[in-house]
């Protein structure tokens, strides 16, 4: 992946007349160099690479970005801003470019005061909108995500009763996750029942499931780095009519939502074709408008689905649909599925059921 994310940041760099990037977004440093690990900036010139770190880390850059020139900023600079102008000075650049949205105050000020007649242009969500555009060999590992989620799925229902905790369901899911095959730090699942499914990301509590509950999974996990992000709800026992009622709506929110979902079509497109199913009902009050977003190396990428975005879904985009109905002190329903959208059709990456179930 690194060779083609190099040659959009050059590129990118000779369209736009800079002299360099200094790139300080963790997940775009593993976009676009592969690395892995932590304490981790990227310097890319049109004529060099620079990764730069400390001590702690160069055996590691060293095997994993082996054409990356390594600069230890501790030893010979003192701090990452120092390395970033020594560099620029060193290379004789004009301007570079720097990372407005991630880039700490007292940084770009360090930066700026080090780098007198350097001009710092600031740039933003530049390399996100590369990371947008899925390469297959993202899509492959993307999908083994969401296959390790969706049999994860399989296997939780069964732990579900009355009487365990949300944090036990919740360790066991993750525990499920990295036997079966996702990288060994899960990032944090919800996992919440009862009245406190109406917590748009509430977190697991040493609260009992009870008869009559639902639960609500919004879970994922990483492959090879790319992740995937699920929801499920379902009641232990025997449901309601408004528990029904409101899932029904739910899933028809869902289905409309994502069949909306194609090339071409706009965030707010699609989210208009899930409010149809709750609007004229009691509960269209209780719905949430961030119906949906991208995902990749992080869990919340561009682009954003709801009424105020507005991205254009393009080729080879992966992304959620997770409209949700959610009701203060009595619950909340959300369904959330993971999609690739293709010039041959949008597929539905996540096939665990969406069927309501009673345990």
């Amino acid at each position: 992946m690194s060779k083609i994310a190099e040659e959009k940041v050059i590129k990118y760099l000779e369209e736009n007349e800079l002299d360099g990037l200094f790139i300080s977004n963790h997940t775009n440093v593993k976009y676009v160099s592969s690395y892995t690990g932590d304490d981790s900036f990227l310097f890319i010139t049109k004529s060099n690479k620079y990764f730069i770190t400390d001590p702690r880390y160069t055996e590691q850059v060293g095997y994993e970005c082996p054409s990356y020139e390594i600069v230890e900023w501790r030893k010979d600079y003192g701090s990452v801003p120092a390395a970033v102008a020594g560099i620029a000075k060193k290379d004789d650049l004009k301007n570079i470019a720097f990372e407005s949205e991630d880039l700490k105050t007292s940084d770009y000020f360090s930066l700026k005061e080090k780098s007198v007649g350097l001009e710092l242009v600031p740039i933003a969500g530049v390399i996100e909108e590369f990371r947008s555009h899925k390469t297959e060999q993202e899509i492959e590992y993307i999908r083994a995500s969401c296959d390790i989620a969706s049999r994860c799925y399989e296997k939780i229902i069964k732990d579900i009763r009355v009487g365990v905790t949300e944090k036990e369901l919740a360790a066991n899911l993750s525990r499920y996750m990295v036997l079966e095959g996702s990288d060994s730090m899960p990032y944090g699942n919800i996992l919440i029942s009862g009245a406190r499914t109406s917590l748009l990301h509430g977190i697991p509590s040493a609260k009992a499931v009870e008869y009559g509950d639902f639960v609500l999974m919004d879970y994922g996990c990483q492959f090879n780095g790319y992740m995937s992000d699920m929801t499920r709800t379902l009641v232990v026992g025997k449901a309601s009519p408004k528990q029904k009622e409101v899932y029904e709506i739910e899933h028809k929110m869902n289905w409309d939502a994502e069949n909306a979902l194609k090339i071409g079509a706009s965030s707010k497109d699609v989210f208009q074709a899930s409010k149809k199913a709750v609007e004229g009902t009691e509960y269209e009050k209780y719905i949430y408008t961030g119906i949906g977003h991208g995902v990749g190396l992080f869990v919340h990428e561009i682009p954003f689905l709801g009424p105020t975005h507005e991205y254009i879904i393009h080729e080879n985009t992966v992304m959620t649909v997770e409209p949700g109905i959610y009701i203060p002190k009595w619950g909340g329903v959300r369904i959330e599925d993971q999609l690739l959208v293709t010039s041959n059709g949008t597929e539905n990456l996540t096939w665990a059921t969406k069927e309501f179930i009673e345990l």
